[in-house]
This record gives structure tokens, C-alpha cells and sequence, in this order.
């Protein structure tokens, strides 16, 4: 069987933009929701 790597080009520049935006987004949301849950206590 024979890989196909030019998939795996195009595929890795959007994976690691999909990777870093929810790293940023992850990191806000946690925050939110600890500013929430410390707000509530």
C-alpha cells in the first residue's frame, strides 16, 4: 500500500491552525468559567 503524502501537506498547516485556535480559545474559556464559578461561590 502506498501513502499518499501530499494529503498529509495540505491536511498539516490547517491542523495546526485548528490546534492553536483551540489552544487560545481553550485557554479563554477557562478563565470565563472560572471568573463564573469563583463569582457564584
Amino acid at each position: 500500500m502506498d501513502i499518499d503524502y501530499r494529503i498529509a501537506i495540505v491536511l498539516a498547516p490547517v491542523a495546526i491552525a485548528a490546534s492553536w485556535a483551540a489552544f487560545n480559545i481553550g485557554a479563554a474559556a477557562l478563565r470565563q468559567i472560572q471568573g463564573f464559578l469563583d463569582r457564584e461561590a
